[in-house]
């Protein structure tokens, strides 16, 4: 039996990396891609290539590569997003049009072009954002690219119907990753005291809803939010 194929789009750090390693120990080789400093764990069965999602050429370059290497691709985790903390009169339509690329355009871009790779039963999950459910002062653009990362997920349900294919995106909350810890603290306290579970989630807790995603066959079109009951108080 041939083993199956997944990318994880910025896989190399945070939810991107714990969902990477969760396919892995599903018995996955996984292609991930990642931006930044060079990423230096090596595992077995993991690839990460560098590649700006920013910039259409590489995901391009990104979508050549992976169809010179597999006839397949099993699992799509379009996990990749980017935030650029201004506000909202100060964004720059370069500043809109970066966030957008990454988290929506290079996603279907992906997809559209590996279509012809991707079997019956096999899986694509998004990852969104507690932030495109409820609006938060700074990041109005990433919420916005994370609200047209559920529509797209939504929507490509009905292109994959009749092919077990499902699509679905999970929501996270605050999640304790690289990206969260570098919040001052006082932020962090103002959000604890949102979420009725008073602490950010653990990366293992947001992975689990990935892993139901991919062993649950009649999940589909779902919008799954893992927040510990954020704006619940």
């Amino acid at each position: 039996m041939e083993k199956k194929v997944a990318i994880v789009t910025g896989g190399t750090s945070g939810i991107g990396l714990g969902v990477a390693k969760m396919l892995l120990g599903k018995g996955y080789k996984v292609y991930a891609t990642y931006v930044g400093p060079e990423f230096t764990e090596q595992m077995q069965n993991f690839e990460a290539v560098k590649i700006d999602q920013t910039r259409r050429e590489e995901v391009y370059q990104f979508i050549d590569y992976i169809k010179g290497q597999t006839d397949y691709v099993n699992c799509i985790v379009c996990n990749a997003g980017m935030s650029i903390r201004k506000s909202f009169t100060e964004t720059t339509d370069d500043d809109w049009d970066r966030q957008m690329e990454v988290a929506v355009n290079s996603h279907y871009i992906m997809i559209r072009e590996l279509y012809s790779l991707i079997p019956n039963g096999s899986r694509i999950i998004f990852t969104g954002s507690q932030m495109a459910v409820h609006p938060h002062a700074m990041v109005l653009s990433y919420g916005v690219t994370k609200s047209a990362v559920c529509a797209l997920a939504k929507n490509l349900v009905k292109e994959f119907e009749g092919t077990g294919i499902t699509v679905n995106a999970i929501i996270p909350g605050f999640v304790e990753t690289p990206w969260q810890k570098e919040k001052p603290e006082e932020i962090k306290q103002s959000i604890y005291k949102k979420t009725a579970i008073h602490r950010f989630a653990l990366i293992d807790e947001v992975v689990d809803a990935y892993r139901f995603c991919i062993d649950n066959p009649f999940v589909n079109g779902s919008m799954i939010e893992v927040n510990g009951g954020y704006c619940y108080k």
